[in-house]
């Protein structure tokens, strides 16, 4: 017997209960399958929301302290490291330290340095972190490539913060 049959054979009032009670079965697997759903996303939207709400303003509320301690903080030069030695130490922690081959003088305040078989990613976040956090100018840099994809060989000169490059005019 199919559902045709069985249908077919229940009285007027049985089949406008099972048709009511379809629909309401329709109704209640629309909601579960829809409605709930998108409730359920909306209000974890609305919880992000809110929380992130709640971190900028404290981001704002602290952003006073974390400038002044910026300006406290001592860059390359005043903190008394030679720029040898910033170099070296913040080369080293970048993982660049096997691929510093070489450091010269240019001047009184300046670098100059030679990486070979260096990461070019690497060295570019590097120079920036430099640049970025102690002040060193970069002046100059020549780059090649190296002996695999990614890799390059490199001569970048660097200068210490307020110190003037060796061509300028001294008063």
């Amino acid at each position: 017997m199919n559902v045709r049959d069985w249908y077919s054979g229940l009285t007027r009032r049985e089949r406008n209960l099972v048709a009511v009670a379809s629909a309401l079965a329709a109704v209640l697997l629309l909601y579960v399958g829809l409605v709930l759903p998108l409730q359920t996303l909306y209000g974890k939207g609305m919880q992000r929301l809110e929380q992130k709400t709640a971190d900028l303003a404290w981001m704002r509320s602290v952003a006073p302290q974390v400038q002044a301690a910026a300006a406290r903080t001592p860059r390359a030069g005043e903190s008394g490291e030679s720029l040898v030695v910033l170099v070296d130490r913040t080369a080293r922690e970048a993982g660049l330290g096997g691929a510093l081959r070489g450091q010269s003088p240019d001047g009184e305040q300046g670098q100059r340095l030679r990486f070979e078989g260096v990461s070019f990613d690497a060295l570019v976040a590097w120079l920036a972190s430099l640049e970025e956090q102690h002040g060193v100018r970069i002046e100059a840099a020549n780059v090649d490539p190296g002996a695999a994809a990614g890799l390059v060989n490199a001569s970048v000169t660097v200068r210490a913060p307020g110190a003037a490059s060796p061509g300028a005019a001294s008063s």
